[in-house]
């Protein structure tokens, strides 16, 4: 299939608007306030998960007679929730590209959390399949390669942002570029700038989560 978003239950305002996300064959996971999150924009999940311990009973029973699949989890578990629900995406939907909004933001141990849930083995291989999105940012990851990045509209600022130790990256058409650079540590080159609309890059080991971003 095409696209699948998730919309997981971080704060409202980190949140860009999905108006324009209702497409009949958009494909919606909400994640356990998250799922509540949609039904208020209209948008029924087709599935609704997580332990739901920030919702109320009253709540949850919305949830359970809008969404014709809900799964509810012990708090007590090896995955989170939004771990669960990328996991589950690409199990059962086998989709193209996984949006993730409302992940950024809020307590810093789940934000660091779904930055490198990629990393866990059940989701390595789905690792470029993945961005999270916000009001201001749009986070993707690469695996070694050449690539070229499409600029989106609203957009500015890309940072390129070593996750593991990287091997030669090589930074081209972007305003600060790059030459078979090697890392051997995590680090974020930040600030750097479009000036047409698209940046071919390339490494040849690690992953890169490359973020652009706005103002």
């Amino acid at each position: 299939m095409g696209h699948l978003a998730i919309m997981v239950g971080g704060p409202y305002e980190r949140i860009p608007a999905i108006k324009n996300r209702q497409s009949k064959e958009l494909i919606w996971i909400g994640v356990d306030r998250g799922a509540l999150r949609l039904l208020e924009h209209g948008i029924v999940p087709k599935i609704a998960l997580g332990d739901f311990d920030s919702v109320t009973k009253e709540e949850l029973k919305t949830i359970k007679n809008e969404v014709a699949d809900v799964r509810v989890y012990k708090a007590e578990k090896d995955e989170t929730d939004t771990e669960l629900a990328v996991r589950i995406a690409f199990d059962e939907f086998k989709p193209d590209s996984v949006s993730i909004y409302g992940a950024t933001g809020g307590r810093m141990d789940h934000f660091l959390n779904n930055i490198f849930m990629v990393f866990q083995p059940k989701l390595l291989d789905h690792a470029a399949k993945i961005r999270l999105i916000d009001v201001q940012n749009t986070i993707m990851y690469f695996l070694p390669g050449s690539h070229t990045l499409s600029k989106e509209q609203d957009k500015k600022y890309l940072a390129f942002t070593c996750l593991s130790p990287v091997e030669k990256l090589t930074i081209q058409d972007a305003k600060y570029r790059l030459a078979d650079a090697d890392f051997t540590h995590p680090i974020s080159l930040a600030s750097n700038e479009f000036i047409s609309d698209t940046v071919n890059f390339s490494f040849i080991s690690g992953m890169i989560a490359v973020i652009q971003s706005k103002d």
